[in-house]
């Protein structure tokens, strides 16, 4: 699973309509919030990650795959529910 069709799209809604007002992450199992921790951003549970980062990332035509070479701490699984849930969150508000 190098890359994901029709992430692009997902992507692009992303950051258009979440860049100022974010999607609520307090129902996703693979971030938290640490207030003094990086500024309080939401980061990938048990890392000093942000979750924007993954965004970014994958926008930038980064894979999945390079993704998780790039930032070992981070798994799998949480990419997943972290893409999983932002694709809910945007089909809820559309």
């Amino acid at each position: 699973m190098s890359r994901l069709p029709g992430l692009f799209p997902l992507l692009r809604v992303y950051r258009r309509r979440y860049v100022s007002a974010m999607l609520d992450w307090t129902t996703c199992p693979a971030v938290e919030r640490v207030p003094d921790r990086v500024s309080g951003a939401w980061v990938f549970k048990g890392t000093r990650l942000p979750v924007t980062t993954l965004f970014e990332n994958l926008e930038a035509g980064a894979s999945v795959d390079e993704f998780l070479q790039w930032y070992e701490g981070v798994t799998r699984e949480q990419v997943l529910e972290v893409l999983r849930h932002a694709e809910r969150s945007l089909t809820l508000r559309a």
